[in-house]
């Protein structure tokens, strides 16, 4: 029989509001789940926060069943048996939504660089397309990610 794994300890938001980093990247301890996407979320500075939000929100209603996580604080969606799929990370004037298999997207979004897969779009305030993320996110929820979980 194998040896199951081991059970994460529960994740615990930071005593105090979190460091922002380099750009106003939040500073949010790895862990699994809701919490401490909502902790990015709510730390990230000014008109960030609520775009954070409006990204969490479009992500959970267009690939049901998403798994959330924070890593290298940044929160990471993915879909379990297929991998990480989107993540974003908070820059001084923007917010990188990353695709991780975004070449494979319909329009690919227009970011690229060294990783011959992904691709991304840096949203600034006020420029968030919905409909065309809610495309890509569906779409990138259907094929596989980054493994990871």
């Amino acid at each position: 029989m194998p040896a199951s794994k081991p059970t994460p300890p529960a994740w615990k938001p930071p005593a105090g509001p979190p460091a922002l980093l380099s750009g106003g990247n939040p500073q949010i301890p790895k862990g699994d789940g809701d919490a401490p996407v909502q902790a990015y979320i709510a730390a990230m500075p000014g008109w960030k926060s609520g775009v954070g939000r409006r990204i969490d929100e479009l992500i959970v209603r267009n690939a049901p069943g998403v798994r959330k996580a924070v890593r290298w604080n940044s929160p990471w969606y993915g879909v379990e048996g297929q991998g990480w799929f989107v993540s974003y990370h908070v820059f001084a004037r923007y917010i990188k939504v990353t695709f991780l298999q975004g070449a494979s997207l319909e329009p690919p979004p227009p970011g690229a660089g060294k990783d011959k897969d992904a691709r991304w779009i840096d949203i600034y305030e006020g420029e968030l397309d919905e409909e065309q993320l809610a495309v890509w996110v569906r779409q990138a929820a259907a094929i596989p990610g980054w493994p990871g979980f």
